[in-house]
């Protein structure tokens, strides 16, 4: 059984830091101890047994801080049990069916021998930063599409593998 876990993110606006929060909830409530950390923020991943990931999407890449997790801690991720998610669309899409990881996740999935990856809806509100996301707020798109029963049962199976 595994016992430290990390639930680390990559987010610019917080709706993929609520996501990990809520990952780290549900590995709590099964009886691991669990760490949520900003990506940026993780100097090494010696400490944990093993490392849930996420990041958010922007233009079909994860946000830079997850990608720059990935990069920095390959060797190590290698060597434990290792799970991504990715938040982002910003529409029904996630909840209505399995969407496959960006590229980029698709490649650290097979170099890092991920055990899953699951797509999440994401969420894009007033007062966003960046110059696309207000774009996009401007263009009635933003709006918040997770869906936290999806996430709750996906963290629920990770915590159940972690458990055997």
């Amino acid at each position: 059984m595994t016992d430290t876990v990390l639930v680390t993110y990559g987010s610019t606006n917080g709706s993929t830091a609520r996501i990990a929060d809520t990952i780290g909830d549900v590995l709590r409530k099964d009886g691991l101890t669990v760490e949520v950390l900003p990506a940026r923020s993780v100097d090494s991943v010696a400490p944990y047994d093993a490392v849930v990931a996420g990041g958010g999407l922007y233009a079909g890449r994860w946000q830079k801080d997850a990608r720059r997790f990935l990069r920095r801690h390959r060797d190590a991720l290698a060597e434990r049990p290792l799970w991504l998610f990715s938040s982002g669309p910003l529409d029904a899409s996630a909840s209505e069916r399995d969407l496959p990881p960006v590229p980029g996740v698709k490649k650290a999935m097979t170099a890092l021998d991920v055990r899953d990856h699951a797509t999440f809806g994401g969420c894009l509100e007033e007062g966003a930063k960046g110059f696309v996301a207000r774009m996009i707020l401007r263009n009635g798109k933003g709006g918040d599409f997770r869906d936290f029963t999806a996430i709750e049962t996906w963290a629920a199976r990770v915590a159940d593998d972690l458990s055997h």
